[in-house]
């Protein structure tokens, strides 16, 4: 089976063939960088960094392109409240950005534009608009796209023009043409970041920001542009309109979009009060268990987010490093020459990424190491495999050992290692109740002990 994606523009599953042979180029969406990451960009994150991983491992050359907005409403009024400039806020926010990804596996984009470095595009692409009539200066100092001026709007979201402007009011102020028209150009306001342009001081509009940074890293026509659902309309549909109308190219070929993340049945949101931070999510489990939570439902299906939901990813994870740690304690274990995926986890991954499907297929192989370490038969080929599906996703990375105690303070350790020693004199002694005791101890410590013929290891009891 040849790679395969389900393209938002035209909803329809097909071939992917790059625009250039052997090379793919790629640009998604990024964050505002104005609080820290939720738990809606990690799934964003995660998806198109499988992505990434997986065009690169069907032998591309890839280009990945996203980008930081770090100029915005959001970030002047956030950094006020703070009582910072927003350089510092901006710069603060991508450090922690960079942190969470870091700890969910997430390699580093080719490159990661930030807005303000790119004001240059973004006015000639203004330009380029207004001289084209596409564009206009409003008698508020706004430059507005005219949407009307632009036959295939609503092409990617499938939205009809008529029917938005029905819905739609004009602004009381009247400074559009068209209620549907939207900013690409705004005046500075007193105290506020602002850059020269033939329109005045000011900032653009936060469509035109993503046209201008794509096409200058990627070209008029690039191969593919993803991001979150919600980001269908009215953005990448500004994307779009912004782009072709500038430059006269088809701009993205293939739109992937991501699903949202559900809580208690409603989209995750801060006005519902149900919106929950990267780092609030790995202070309470392993970065791992977010990611493999992710992996586990299809990109393009919902995500329900919940502390159960988390702890079925955590067991799901510990079946997994429980095999690694099994393999890591037989004598001589060895990797194949060549690290090969099995075919049905590849047909899974060229099926429009279909990670739940690719991780059946690390289970089952999980399963027959389990049974060949039983009976004692060579587990070369399966380990190989193994090895090959957990770094292609990311995940099963830590030392096994250290996964079944993680969460567990370096005094904890002490104290442990101490009573298990305590408990090796006892049973050396032959003092059996002395032992039960200590394991007793243990157990009551949420540790659960296992002998084996290369002594006591530990791990910490997962709690219901």
């Amino acid at each position: 089976m040849g790679l395969k994606f389900f393209n938002s523009l035209g909803r329809v599953k097909q071939d992917f063939t790059p625009l250039k042979a052997g090379e793919v180029r790629m640009y998604v969406c990024g964050v505002t960088v104005y609080d820290q990451s939720h738990v809606g960009h990690a799934r964003v994150m995660v998806v198109f960094d499988l992505l990434y991983r997986w065009l690169q491992q069907s032998g591309f050359s890839v280009c990945y392109v996203r980008n930081f907005t770090d100029i915005d409403d959001k970030i002047i009024q956030r950094a006020a409240e703070n009582g910072e400039d927003v350089f510092s806020l901006t710069q603060r926010m991508i450090a922690a950005f960079h942190r969470d990804m870091d700890a969910l596996g997430c390699l580093r984009p080719t490159v990661e534009p930030r807005a303000t470095d790119y004001m240059p595009q973004m006015i000639a692409m203004i330009e380029s608009l207004i001289d084209k009539g596409i564009a206009y200066l409003s008698d508020g100092g706004d430059v507005l796209f005219s949407v009307r001026s632009f036959s295939d709007y609503g092409a990617l979201s499938g939205k009809n023009i008529d029917d938005l402007a029905s819905g739609s009011r004009v602004d009381i102020d009247q400074k559009k043409r068209d209620p549907l028209d939207f900013v690409l150009w705004k005046p500075a306001k007193m105290g506020e970041p602002a850059w020269q342009s033939p329109w005045g001081d000011g900032r653009p509009g936060w469509h035109i920001e993503c046209s201008a940074m794509s096409c200058h890293h990627l070209g008029e026509s690039f191969d593919i542009h993803g991001g979150g659902m919600d980001l269908k309309f009215p953005h990448h549909e500004n994307e779009i309109a912004q782009a072709v109308a500038a430059n006269g190219g088809d701009f993205a070929k293939v739109w992937l979009h991501n699903g949202f993340v559900n809580i208690n049945a409603e989209k995750m949101s801060k006005s519902l009060g149900n919106f929950f931070t990267i780092a609030d999510v790995i202070s309470c489990y392993p970065a791992e268990v977010l990611r493999m939570f992710i992996v586990g439902t299809h990109y393009r299906s919902p995500l329900d987010f919940s502390d159960q939901a988390l702890s079925e990813a955590r067991l799901g994870l510990d079946r997994l490093y429980e095999v690694k740690k099994r393999v890591m304690q037989l004598d001589d274990i060895a990797l194949a020459d060549q690290l090969l995926l099995p075919q049905p986890f590849v047909d899974a991954m060229n099926d429009d990424l279909n990670t739940p499907e690719a991780l059946a297929v690390l289970f089952e192989t999980a399963h027959r190491l389990n049974k060949a370490i039983d009976e004692g038969g060579d587990v070369t080929d399966d380990w190989s495999s193994f090895v090959a599906m957990t770094d292609l996703l990311a995940l099963v990375q830590d030392d096994a050992t250290g996964w079944f105690q993680s969460g567990v303070n370096d005094l904890d350790v002490a104290h442990i290692e101490s009573l298990i020693a305590a408990r090796k004199e006892a049973r050396l002694a032959k003092d059996f109740a002395r032992s039960d005791a200590i394991r007793a101890e243990l157990m009551a410590l949420n540790i659960i002990l296992e002998d084996g013929a290369a002594g006591t290891t530990w791990k910490v009891k997962e709690l219901a």
